[in-house]
């Protein structure tokens, strides 16, 4: 493997929020990163950039042999109609990349001595009070049937002897994240109140507690399996559009009904209105055994630190 300080690190779908945040941490603690995506991302971007279909192997696969590490973010936006065909690009697009990824692996002659994979906390489906963590059953619908389709193809393709760490990831907050752009707008025009009854979870994690998650992940040869990467500290939909308002500095906020939600999310926002409507408590049991510290535990202090309010 490569010295320390001079890691190759592969990001698998890595021009997205995420993959873009953490190739900016890695190359600053100056690994050599390889980003693999569909198209370049825009603005300055962190580490090489590869074009990768999200298939196959052929043009990058090679890059895995010898790598110390390989991370694999890709995945179709879950933000979307939920049509019949959104449904079967979000769940190929997950299952197909990480048999690719696992092709490149077992491929390798000298392989990544860790695989990071991406999850999803959805996985758990929508359970109203219940509170998660990686013991708990998984849930109904399509998230968790896609979770466990996407974790399968891991599983079926990572080799032995090659670390693997599951991320079964929550709510991410950052600025670059498309999410809390749209909702940080509503929250400053007076629209942030609570979504329906507003008892439904929230499972959330700052964006440098996910790279810290990350970068833990592969550097600690102690991490493996599944984890849950959300915060300790889960919140119903009203705190956390009360917490918002706060950091934005709007006093108010006009709730919104279930049933305008599912009328204006599809038709105004083009998105999924189960996407707010329901939602999921769930903690990082393991992580909190693996004495991870978060340095954003609370919504306040990460709301906080995003909107530079104290």
């Amino acid at each position: 493997m490569n010295d320390a300080g001079s890691r190759r690190i592969v990001i698998a779908g890595g021009t997205g929020f995420l993959g873009t945040s953490l190739a900016r941490v890695l190359v600053e603690r100056g690994d050599d990163v390889v980003v693999l995506g569909r198209s370049e991302p825009k603005g300055s971007a962190a580490g090489r950039f590869v074009r990768w279909d999200a298939r196959t192997t052929e043009g990058w696969g090679e890059l895995v042999d010898g790598a110390d590490a390989v991370v694999n973010l890709a995945g179709r936006t879950v933000d979307c109609i939920k049509s019949p065909d959104h449904c079967d690009e979000i769940l190929r697009s997950r299952v197909e990349a990480t048999l690719a990824v696992g092709r490149a692996v077992r491929s390798a002659r000298v392989p990544p001595r860790v695989w990071v994979q991406m999850s999803t906390a959805h996985i758990y489906g929508d359970p109203p009070e219940v509170v998660c963590d990686e013991e708990s059953a998984f849930g109904y619908g399509l998230a968790p049937i896609v979770g466990k389709a996407w974790e399968a193809a891991y599983a079926e393709t990572k080799p032995e002897g090659v670390r693997g760490v599951v991320l079964r990831t929550s709510f991410v907050l950052g600025h670059g994240g498309g999410a809390m752009r749209r909702l940080s707008k509503l929250a400053r025009l007076g629209l942030g109140g609570r979504i329906a009854s507003g008892k439904q979870g929230m499972s959330w994690i700052h964006e440098a507690d996910m790279n810290g998650l990350f970068v833990r992940a592969i550097d600690d040869e102690s991490m493996h399996g599944a984890y849950i990467a959300t915060a300790p500290n889960p919140v119903s939909n009203a705190e956390f559009m009360r917490e918002l308002r706060r950091a934005v500095g709007m006093p108010v906020g006009l709730p919104a009904p279930a049933f305008g939600v599912r009328l204006a999310a599809p038709l105004l926002l083009r998105t999924d209105p189960e996407l707010a409507l329901y939602g999921r408590y769930c903690v990082p049991r393991r992580l909190q055994e693996h004495g991870f510290e978060f340095r954003y535990p609370t919504i306040r202090e990460a709301m906080a630190d995003l909107y530079r309010r104290r």
